[in-house]
């Protein structure tokens, strides 16, 4: 069963992540769908821009699969799976191309730091927190997550939501500048689309040279196994 869904309307992609059933979160195999979606999209031709949703009203992504990471043990996830979510993170940030994150509900752990390699932020006003819960879980950041978590501004802010797992609203949330707007739910997803449709008319090898050129301390992650 497919976790994840790519559909494109004139130069806009939609990646929809559809797999309520296990919160949207990353396995090995949802790994490789991402990777295979992100292929097909960097592969487009002309200017495009990607919107990354949920079909889920309540979560966005509460990243890491734990149960799955902890069937295959320790060793694994801290040897191999957490460098297969570093090299998602670095791929999402370095895209040559604009994103924004339609964030429809809870985006936790990795979700937060999927969020946070988006260009842009939009998120549901009422519903939904953005939080970094691996100091409870015992679950250090590795580099690329903390450079993913410094990609969010408000330094103070950050500092509390990493430091004490404090979880923050979508009002809250766009007071501080994390997220462009918060929205309404039936207002969000037609929000997002539409500053996509707008994005998408830039020039896209000058959106994506300076975007790059922003976050040229990256080019140190573009290495590393999917």
């Amino acid at each position: 069963m497919s976790a994840l869904s790519l559909n494109r309307h004139e130069n806009v992609f939609t990646l929809s992540l559809d797999n309520p059933a296990r919160q949207n979160t990353l396995s090995d195999d949802v790994l490789d769908e991402w990777h295979a979606h992100l292929d097909e999209v960097e592969g487009a031709s002309g200017n495009v821009a990607l919107v990354i949703t949920s079909s889920d009203p309540k979560i966005w992504s509460n990243g890491i699969d734990l149960e799955y990471v902890t069937q295959k043990g320790e060793r694994y996830l801290r040897e191999r799976f957490v460098h297969r979510v570093d090299a998602l993170l670095v791929r999402l940030a370095w895209l040559n191309l604009p994103t924004i994150g339609c964030v429809t509900g809870h985006a936790f752990g990795g979700g937060i730091l999927i969020a946070a390699t988006m260009d842009f932020r939009t998120m549901r006003a009422d519903k939904g927190f953005l939080c970094f819960p691996e100091i409870d879980l015992k679950l250090p950041l590795t580099n690329v997550m903390h450079a993913c978590a410094d990609l969010l501004p408000n330094e103070a802010l950050r500092w509390e939501m990493v430091m004490t797992g404090k979880r923050v609203g979508g009002a809250e949330a766009a007071k501080a500048g994390m997220v462009s707007a918060a929205l309404d739910e039936t207002q969000l997803l037609p929000t997002s689309l539409a500053l996509a449709a707008q994005l998408a008319q830039k020039d896209r090898a000058t959106y994506t040279r300076m975007k790059r050129y922003i976050r040229r301390d990256w080019t140190v992650w573009q290495v590393g196994a999917r």
